[in-house]
């Protein structure tokens, strides 16, 4: 049974998490038989576990500096070089620029099946390296580990200026009101009168 480094982690925190449960002051004879075997299965357990990731370590070392050998002696190594990366990533090799640019330099020959078979692998590369690239932004401060489910973050809208109310018309003042009330034009200018005729003069 083989366990991911991700699993080692996880298996690590839980034997830890069962260890600190225990009280330190209490000598195991005190905690009883079955208790004191537990604690003993559980040291035991996390020491080999310990030294699985220390030799995880050292063989993903070994592999990293013979990839890094094939893929100096590209072109004429390309066939070690594919074993070695296949291994590598199976130990959670993460692909980085070197990676990418050797496989995208090999030549597509060797027959359709080897072809499609180096395609694939650039592929698989490519989206390993993008998935880290993406875990280390969210990392970041002010990454988007805290946005919608990691979706993009809708761009903020600049605010809208407050509207300043429109002040009221001001009152019309109030026309004086009259005692009296106007005269029509016929008053203000009354017609004139024709002048009468001149009297006739009289004959002697």
């Amino acid at each position: 049974m083989a366990f991911s480094a991700d699993e080692l982690r996880v298996l690590r925190r839980a034997l830890a998490h069962a260890l600190k449960t225990t009280s330190p002051s209490a000598p195991l004879g005190a905690l009883g038989p079955e208790w004191s075997q537990d604690i003993q299965e559980y040291l035991r357990l996390a020491e080999a576990v310990d030294e699985a990731v220390r030799e995880g370590g050292r063989l993903r070392t070994f592999l990293l500096a013979d990839l890094a050998r094939y893929r100096a002696a590209l072109p004429g190594s390309a066939t070690g070089y594919l074993a070695q990366l296949k291994e590598a990533l199976a130990v959670g090799h993460v692909p980085g620029p070197d990676d990418l640019a050797a496989l995208r330099s090999l030549p597509r020959s060797g027959g359709k099946a080897e072809c499609e078979r180096r395609s694939a692998l650039l592929r698989h590369c490519e989206q390993l390296a993008e998935q880290s690239v993406r875990t280390r932004l969210r990392a970041l401060p002010g990454g988007r580990s805290a946005t919608r489910g990691g979706r993009e973050p809708e761009p903020e809208r600049e605010p809208k200026p407050e509207r300043k109310p429109e002040p009221a018309p001001a009152p019309q003042p109030k026309r004086p009101q009259r005692d009296r009330p106007i005269p029509t034009p016929g008053e203000v200018f009354p017609p004139r009168r024709k002048p009468a005729p001149p009297p006739e003069s009289r004959t002697a």
